[in-house]
């Protein structure tokens, strides 16, 4: 298991110099709101700070774009199209400099597992537009950046509510609705585990699964986003008066409307059960589902421990523990 802390930002270097210029962005995790969020309704996230995507670029002669990932490395044109979201977010943090058509180098590294919903493809293109940015000595301001990172979620996932660009930008617990984020208040110290059920998830079929299922049965799924909606809004009264049963409570409840909504998987369920067999106060998927990962309230951070072992017993691929502090 992981213990999760707050990283480390490079300082930006300027076009130049024999050091590449750098951008980092974290990971997230959503508590409340996935899929309801597609459709206006509001969701909470937090950040996962010690999971973080770190783009390095370098200049090229004009319009070579090199990439040097783990999962590709060559020129950008000859990339495979899951690449694509990648060299989408080059050629838009570039397009908002004064330098549109400068060639780049990118390296990418990052410890976000990707395909699990913890904001993999977001946090990349944050990354990449901080560096860019870094390079070309262009003042990007945070909406610049959500510019960015959409364009390169869209690609990524098809229609994006915008909840991972807002999330992995912002170093606090946000909600979000509407593509707006406002941070939220944190009474009391809340520690998470977070558990990889080992199988990617497809962020975007499972998004297309719920509106198919949606215009099958609108009374139903509506109805669903209706509760998930009000969940996410009384998490945040939990979260600010420090009530971990409440909030835990409230977290097994939207896994079982999520469950509804076809969203999650064999793993998923096993490894929820085996959160609650433990002692875990809540425990729920988080991100688009049918597979990814879980996350689970611990009673304590002392306890955290003992449930990451019994997550990984039932088959969980790796643990993560994270602490979300007062605030």
């Amino acid at each position: 298991m992981t213990s999760l802390s707050p990283s480390q930002h490079r300082a930006p270097r300027s076009l130049g110099e024999d050091v590449p210029a750098a951008g980092t962005a974290h990971a997230k995790a959503i508590l409340f709101g996935e899929h309801a969020a597609v459709y206006g309704a509001p969701a909470v996230a937090i950040p996962l700070h010690a999971l973080t995507a770190t783009a390095e670029v370098s200049p090229l002669p004009e319009g070579r774009l090199v990439l040097d990932s783990e999962l590709y490395s060559g020129d950008a044109a000859d990339a495979p199209q899951r690449i694509l979201p990648l060299s989408t977010a080059a050629r838009a943090a570039l397009a908002l400099s004064d330098r549109p058509d400068l060639g780049l180098h990118l390296r990418l590294r990052s410890t976000i597992p990707y395909e699990r919903g913890l904001g993999s493809s977001a946090a990349v293109a944050a990354a990449v537009a901080r560096a860019v940015a870094a390079l070309t000595r262009t003042e990007l301001s945070a909406e610049a950046v959500h510019d960015v990172i959409m364009q390169a979620e869209h690609i990524a996932h098809g229609r994006s509510s915008g909840l991972d660009g807002r999330a992995v930008a912002s170093d606090a617990p946000i909600r979000f609705q509407g593509g707006a984020a406002t941070a939220i208040r944190v009474g009391a110290p809340f520690t998470f585990v977070l558990a990889d059920s080992g199988h990617a998830g497809s962020t975007s079929v499972a998004v297309g699964a719920v509106r198919e299922l949606r215009e099958a049965f609108p009374v139903r799924v509506d109805g669903l986003i209706t509760r998930l909606a009000a969940l996410s809004e009384d998490s945040l009264g939990f979260l600010a008066g420090g009530a971990a049963s409440d909030l835990g409570a409230a977290m097994f409840e939207a896994h079982r409307l999520l469950t509804e909504l076809e969203v999650s998987d064999p793993s998923l369920e096993r490894l929820v059960a085996a959160a609650e067999s433990a002692g875990a106060l809540g425990a729920k998927l988080t991100g688009g589902g049918r597979g990814g990962c879980v996350i689970a309230l611990a009673r304590s951070a002392e306890h955290a421990p003992a449930l990451a072992d019994a997550l990984e017993s039932a088959g969980a691929a790796r643990t993560w523990q994270t602490t979300v502090e007062t605030a």
